[in-house]
């Protein structure tokens, strides 16, 4: 770990972050010299660090993050990079709108052109491992999950005052618990006496309204709930469609895309937007020539999602779950 200025009043915090697939990814973006790239989940920084070593003087790297720690920790460690490298806080689903403030060149259809996008999905182990921001079912906290400290939607308003359906409805759709309406009504009953304020109330209640059989798989059964109303306080999954679907545009012809998820869900939207842009010719095979029009945009640089080696997963198993998909524009 390493002290660091937070930039929110000059606090010392302690900000660790070990990057996933850190090489892979890079190497994923096949990166030029000269080159224009965007990490669109800064976070500590690895990835960036790794991609401005791989830059020669005309090279750029534009860095997005919406966590104010995240930022001044990438600002501090990517210094000795100097004017190659550009921080930007905002959310990702405004990547085409920094890119035009940004001035990157245009197409000439009037679409702004890099050649290369990374983005490292998820929640990281810094936000993870201060109790403070409220991610954790380990620790006890106020219940928050914000990666954007200055939006007012928190975790503690969906749990004290979404409807019971709308809540049953993001723990089976985002989380993917099958227990979602028994603890969805828990909750519900729990808040009626006295709102809910922490994580550990939060991760009491989940536990009581999943029976004891299930509870003794699995790991921790708070888990897929925490995931869920996280997901749900960062519109997680809306940001993720909207970011892709930019990212594909704003690639050059030849520029490559490198997404690291580390669940179904995450990895469910980056597979299906990058089949999209995969168009085969539909024409029948006795034609001489395509009449269809159909024409891939993109193409997967590897078949298969990339996933942790077993020398990664002894220093990190927060690794186990992420996989790595690279595609080109064509």
């Amino acid at each position: 770990m390493r002290p660091q200025k937070n930039g929110l009043g000059g606090l010392t915090v302690l900000f660790h972050h070990i990057t996933v697939l850190k090489e892979e990814a890079v190497q994923g973006l096949n990166v030029k010299p000269d080159g224009i790239y965007v990490d669109c989940t800064l976070g500590g920084a690895g990835h960036s660090e790794r991609i401005a070593s791989l830059l020669g003087a005309d090279g750029r790297l534009i860095g997005l993050d919406q966590d104010d720690a995240a930022l001044a920790f990438a600002r501090d460690k990517l210094a000795p990079y100097g004017s190659k490298v550009t921080l930007v806080k905002t959310n990702f689903r405004h990547l085409e709108h920094v890119l035009r403030e940004q001035h990157v060149p245009l197409s000439a259809d009037g679409i702004p052109q890099v050649d290369g996008i990374l983005f490292d999905l998820g929640v990281s182990s810094p936000q993870l491992d201060d109790a403070e921001r409220g991610f954790s079912y380990h620790q006890d906290a106020e219940l928050d999950m914000r990666m954007d400290q200055s939006v007012e939607l928190t975790a503690k308003i969906i749990v004290n005052q979404w409807p019971e359906a709308e809540l049953a409805k993001i723990l089976f759709e985002y989380g993917e618990e099958k227990f979602a309406r028994r603890i969805a009504s828990v909750i519900v009953k729990a808040r009626e006496k006295q709102p809910i304020e922490t994580t550990g109330e939060l991760a009491e209640l989940v536990k009581e309204g999943i029976p004891a059989a299930a509870r003794r798989t699995g790991g921790h059964p708070a888990k897929r709930s925490f995931q869920a109303i996280r997901i749900a306080v960062n519109d997680e999954l809306g940001v993720l469609e909207e970011a892709l679907e930019q990212a594909v545009r704003c690639l050059k012809p030849g520029g490559r895309i490198s997404v690291i998820t580390f669940h179904s869900l995450e990895d469910r939207i980056c597979k299906l937007s990058f089949n999209k842009y995969i168009e085969s010719c539909k024409c029948p095979p006795d034609f001489p020539v395509c009449v269809c029009g159909r024409r891939s945009i993109l193409k997967l640089v590897n078949r298969k999602p990339v996933v942790p080696g077993a020398d990664e997963l002894e220093v990190n198993q927060r690794a186990r779950s992420s996989k790595l998909r690279v595609a080109e524009k064509l």
